[in-house]
């Protein structure tokens, strides 16, 4: 093919040239030029009818090795070597892509009841964030009958972020699903093997707060969970490729939207939109359970009575109420530090200190200490709109504390924001009863006898606890969480 090419670009710039001039030239034969320049097109050879005579006379057992006893190239040639042949790998493999059949994947699809399953997976990809180029992984949850799809992202994908992502996912959905197929990962599996088979204890954990049946995937059958696999595909195509975000709080929006408008388009397969379809499947989900799940890589930590808590080398601020306390903390999505309660409801969120020795105050934490937040009259008046018919218990909180009156009274409407009301009642009566109006006493009353009322409703849920029977030992958090109400009890 050199040669026609060479032939014929000599020839175009000198015409005038003999065939024999250019043959001795190339130091080729002028017949040779003659059929170059005869040619409207390159030549071609046909290499199919020739044949390895070294490789002839095991053509018939290659043939069997390959396609009936399904052998690897490696052990083929190696029976070939103990059978005499002589010949060289790079033959003996290139006649075996010629005989070798390979098998036509076919899947048949398979599709789900409402409520039935979803599917969990993650991918990860670098994006331009404030002009830098950033890791990132993204969370994909989808349900298997509507084909909604929720996207979270984080940067970092450890046991914490999976699960947070997983648990966002579920509240977002509206419900739990009876199973959720996942891969291999070891966050959900410790040994994926067929005959050893062992999920992960955390994982578990984790199924029996929300009580779902872990599913997997087989090592090596992704199409087992193409429903979540297959989009990702579209993602990159229509949100990542060519884009770029201000902050993770810009990336976390925008991916939020683009969820939604992926679950107001038709759907190729179901032919209705994910969104139109998602009702079907909240019918058929189990109610979520009242608190967040505990026991990632969750720490107990004191908060000082500043109002402040250590992690990391730093230092972040905490509700003013929790001052001589215990609190969980988490880090979330890899980028923000939480702070829950004892009884398990989130009571600040701070970005992670970029550098060590950074102190991180939220100035809301500490609004129950301050001095300008109203005279006592203004305060008075917030009380009894909330609070009717309590005047007496106002008369003598003023009439005990008197110059620190107003603080304390601005506390307890602090905390009356985040409890009850009739929790708030109740504790109104034991001050009263003990004659005592002190706001720390109500704090500590309410966080030993009272739940948080920052709780989105939900209806009574039947846990689920095999599995934490099962690895009880692996449990980091009080087991009194996971305790059944007396409804569920009756009710099982």
């Amino acid at each position: 093919m050199e040669d026609w090419v060479t032939i014929r670009k000599l020839k175009a710039k000198n015409p005038e040239m003999s065939l024999r001039d250019i043959g001795k030239m190339l130091q080729v034969s002028h017949h040779t030029v003659k059929s170059a320049l005869g040619r409207a097109s390159p030549p071609e050879y046909d290499m199919s009818g020739r044949e390895n005579p070294k490789l002839a006379p095991f053509k018939e057992v290659i043939f069997e090795m390959a396609n009936v006893k399904r052998f690897r190239g490696s052990r083929i040639f190696e029976e070939l070597r103990s059978k005499g042949y002589t010949g060289g790998k790079t033959a003996f493999y290139a006649y075996l892509d010629k005989v070798k059949i390979e098998a036509q994947k076919h899947y048949t699809p398979y599709e789900t009841l409402p409520g039935e399953q979803s599917q969990f997976d993650w991918s990860p990809y670098t994006v331009p964030i404030g002009g830098e180029l950033t890791p990132v992984k993204i969370f994909s949850y989808v349900n298997g009958f509507s084909r909604t799809q929720i996207f979270e992202v984080s940067l970092s994908e450890d046991q914490g972020s999976v699960f947070e992502a997983m648990e966002n996912s579920l509240v977002e959905s509206g419900g739990v699903p009876g199973r959720i197929q996942t891969d291999n990962a070891k966050v959900f599996v410790k040994n994926p093997s067929k005959n050893n088979f062992q999920w992960n204890e955390r994982y578990l954990h984790f199924c029996g707060h929300y009580g779902f049946e872990p599913s997997r995937s087989l090592p090596g059958h992704p199409w087992s969970k193409g429903k979540v696999e297959k989009p990702f595909q579209y993602l990159e195509d229509h949100f990542i490729s060519g884009s770029s975000f201000e902050s993770f709080e810009d990336l976390h929006s925008k991916l939020k939207a683009f969820g939604h408008r992926v679950g107001t388009r038709v759907h190729a397969t179901i032919r209705a939109t994910p969104e139109s379809l998602l009702g079907e499947d909240q019918k058929a989900f189990s109610a979520l359970p009242e608190t967040r799940y505990i026991g990632i890589k969750e720490e107990i930590r004191k908060v000082t009575f500043d109002c402040l808590f250590s992690f990391g080398g730093s230092r972040y601020s905490a509700p003013w109420m929790f001052a001589g306390k215990q609190i969980w903390i988490r880090v979330a999505k890899g980028y923000y530090l939480e702070a829950y309660s004892q009884a398990n409801k989130l009571i600040a969120r701070h970005k992670l200190a970029m550098t060590r020795g950074s102190c991180v105050i939220e100035k809301a934490h500490y609004r129950g200490n301050r001095s300008d937040v109203g005279n006592f009259d203004r305060l008075r008046g917030m009380f009894l709109e909330v609070f009717p018919g309590y005047e007496l218990f106002l008369e003598k909180l003023q009439a005990q504390k008197r110059i620190n009156a107003r603080r304390h009274l601005s506390q307890f409407l602090e905390l009356a924001k985040l409890y009850e009301k009739e929790d708030m009642v109740n504790v109104i009566g034991v001050c009263m009863e003990y004659n005592v109006y002190n706001g720390s006493f109500v704090s500590g009353y309410l966080e030993k006898n009272c739940r948080h009322a920052l709780t989105l409703p939900r209806e009574p849920f039947i846990y689920h606890l095999s599995a934490i029977e099962a690895t009880r030992e692996g449990v980091t958090c009080d087991l009194s969480e996971y305790q059944l109400n007396q409804q569920s009890e009756e009710g099982a």
